[in-house]
């Protein structure tokens, strides 16, 4: 039977990757990768020759066709982000859909799990996760405001992505909408040398980044705590 893995690296910290992804990396045809340049640093610390092609958000549908010709071949390829686990606000799941729609039952999807922003950020935020809402990346403009409004009623903890740029205009909007009970955990470069957790209301955390604006790098978790 064909295989098709999906494989979780490392979202900061190289070292953060499976045994069992490094072997499955060495032992595929071909990895798929955002950023062939981002992944051939991953591949060259743990001497991986395997060779790399990209996919992405920008990527042809005739990209995916090459793909599926190549899965058609019996070559044996796995998918990585980045950062992170594939397909989880990313590209990779259209590309997993149009891999099972032609293939069907001809082919096995192996998810080797790893790193998880997501996770990594929940297990230190301190707050009730037995069940929580995952909004991935807002949207820029249309909908936004509307989602903060969602966001200050969930009765769930609500955790989404947010970039450096839009940080400060984020927490503005959820000071407007939530809550004073409402906290906010906010966790940054996840895994690296400058790794912030940090925990407040929407006024003390806004102050905090204003103040301390050389701390607005790197990708953001956002949680906010249903109590």
């Amino acid at each position: 039977m064909k295989q098709f893995f999906i494989i979780a690296t490392p979202i900061g910290n190289l070292e953060d990757i499976t045994l069992r992804a490094i072997r499955t990396l060495k032992e595929v045809d071909l990895v798929l990768c955002e950023d062939t340049r981002v992944t051939k640093k991953l591949l060259d610390k743990y001497e991986i020759k395997t060779p790399t092609m990209s996919y992405h958000s920008q990527s042809k549908l005739s990209k995916i066709d090459k793909i599926l010709d190549l899965i058609e071949e019996r070559k044996t390829l796995a998918l990585v982000s980045d950062a992170g686990t594939p397909c989880i606000s990313d590209p990779g799941s259209l590309l997993v859909s149009k891999i099972k729609e032609k293939f069907l039952e001809d082919i096995q999807i192996i998810p080797i799990p790893g790193p998880s922003a997501v996770i990594s950020a929940l297990s230190g935020a301190g707050v009730p996760v037995s069940d929580f809402l995952f909004l991935g990346f807002l949207p820029h403009k249309k909908g936004r405001e509307t989602l903060f409004k969602e966001i200050s009623e969930s009765k769930r903890t609500v955790v989404f992505f947010e970039s450096p740029h839009r940080i400060l205009k984020t927490l503005e909007s959820l000071k407007k909408y939530l809550k004073d009970n409402k906290k906010i955990t906010i966790a940054r470069e996840l895994t690296k040398i400058y790794e912030q957790i940090i925990s407040g209301d929407s006024e003390e955390l806004l102050s905090y980044f204003n103040k301390n604006k050389d701390k607005i790098k790197g990708e953001f978790v956002v949680i906010i705590s249903k109590n």
